[in-house]
């Protein structure tokens, strides 16, 4: 009757790490180390802030490749600034009704 339990417990710790994903604020890091995390994790939340609107804070998840990114995306390339360059090539989990012909 315990293994049961114990085989659900560990079910339900599995399945909690499967959607835990760091966050990171990209500004202090360098694009390498911003790859290597992702690279590292499989995909990670990176803030930064919007070149568009002034000061507003963006959030995004970054992945490895597709098998990362959350059902109903696709990971394509993307850039963020770093501390060293404007542009850090990651690939972005982007919504796939993006990339829908209309």
């Amino acid at each position: 009757m315990k293994l049961p339990v114990a085989g659900a417990a560990l079910l339900s710790l599995i399945a909690s790490d499967v959607h835990a994903v760091s966050r990171y604020d990209v500004t202090q890091m360098s694009c390498a180390d911003v790859q290597a995390r992702i690279e590292q994790e499989g995909a990670v939340v990176l803030s930064y802030r919007s070149w568009r609107i002034i000061g507003l804070p963006i959030y995004d998840r970054f992945a490895k490749d597709q098998r990362f990114c959350p059902d109903g995306t696709i990971a394509a390339p993307a850039g963020v600034p770093t501390a060293d360059t404007k542009y850090c090539p990651v690939k972005k989990c982007f919504s796939s009704g993006r990339f829908v012909a209309r």
